[in-house]
């Protein structure tokens, strides 16, 4: 890396379908592209090498509605080619069901290798579990989540955060999966940062559990 500061450990970008949110750059995610190799080696090893690229609205937009797996694996094979180490791709609305998580994901892997792979699940309509599942049996080893599932989609309206840490570790340690986690101490910070926001966790876990040592809390 050279002169590269060992303090830049990990990047996060996003790409979109979305043509017409007030905020997508002018330039579209293809033309973006072409111009990476042009920039100097050092500059595509932080651009690049570092970097986790979100591939947002993969399973639907607010915007343009359906969307096919196709355009997903075609930007995500662009991204891996590219040289990002991690595509994650995401529910960034959170209207995606098993069925389609898994459509999805098998289009995507005829071209990228899933030790490439991760996903970002939001709950929205309550179905980010189940996708995440679903990941998980396709060979999915990288899962995105939040604690209390604090969040949100400043884009789309009505969306709620990501799904939340304390329920994605009660579904894994349930399935027998070591995560060298401790949930009760991420309840616990849940907790806190809900009393300092005056928000209510949006973890079905810690309201179940609230006051009471959850089932599978090693």
């Amino acid at each position: 890396m050279g002169n590269v500061s060992t303090a830049v450990k990990h990047c996060l970008s996003y790409e979109t379908f979305l043509r017409d949110y007030p905020w997508f750059p002018r330039l579209l995610w293809e033309e973006k592209c072409s111009e990476l190799p042009k920039l100097p080696l050092s500059l595509r090893l932080i651009a690049l090498s570092l970097l986790s690229r979100y591939v947002s609205c993969a399973l639907g937009c607010p915007y343009e509605g359906q969307v096919k797996p196709s355009q997903v694996t075609k930007v995500a094979k662009r991204l891996f080619e590219l040289g990002c180490y991690e595509v994650s791709l995401g529910d960034t609305i959170g209207v995606g069901t098993a069925g389609s998580m898994a459509e999805m994901l098998s289009d995507v892997l005829t071209e990228v290798p899933v030790s490439a792979l991760a996903v970002h699940c939001h709950d929205t309509y309550g179905q980010a579990l189940p996708n995440i599942l679903i990941a998980l049996q396709m060979g999915v080893s990288v899962v995105d989540s939040s604690v209390a599932g604090l969040g949100g989609c400043p884009y789309a309206k009505g969306a709620s955060g990501n799904v939340s840490t304390e329920d994605v570790l009660y579904m894994l340690h349930g399935l027998g999966i070591e995560t060298g986690v401790d949930m009760l101490k991420v309840m616990e910070a849940g907790e806190f940062i809900c009393q300092a926001l005056n928000r209510t966790t949006n973890s079905k876990v810690s309201q179940a559990t609230k006051n009471i040592q959850p089932l599978h809390s090693k």
